[in-house]
């Protein structure tokens, strides 16, 4: 069985984003999947999806960006220019590994299919 990951690195101080809130959603569903806090290596702490959960579709992770970086003391003008950065993708196999990293500032952000 495939499975989804995530990894976040905060590019302002050069770490892992520990504490940052996620959530998993899948296309046409009204509740997310998956609501969590980031550990200490920026990471969800396991798969998002896995085993019978993980399966084809479109579904969007919720990062937490503005919230992340105000407590991190960070002062962000109101409204601050990245709020929550929201990544829509698409999982087409289903044996697939789909590991979608975010590198973020309060500025800017960048992602892609990771390994």
């Amino acid at each position: 069985m495939g499975q989804l990951t995530t990894h976040v690195l905060d590019t302002m101080h050069g770490c892992p984003a520990a504490g940052m809130a996620v959530s998993l959603w899948r296309e046409g569903e009204s509740v997310p999947l998956r609501t969590l806090a980031l550990d200490a290596d920026g990471r969800a702490g396991g798969p998002l999806l896995a085993g019978e959960a993980f399966r084809p579709g479109r579904y969007r992770l919720h990062f937490g960006v503005a919230d992340y970086f105000r407590a991190r003391g960070v002062a962000l003008p109101e409204p601050p220019f990245l709020d929550e950065v929201v990544l829509a993708f698409g999982i087409a196999e289903a044996q697939a590994h789909y590991h979608v990293p975010l590198l973020a500032s309060p500025w800017s952000y960048s992602t892609y299919r990771g390994s």
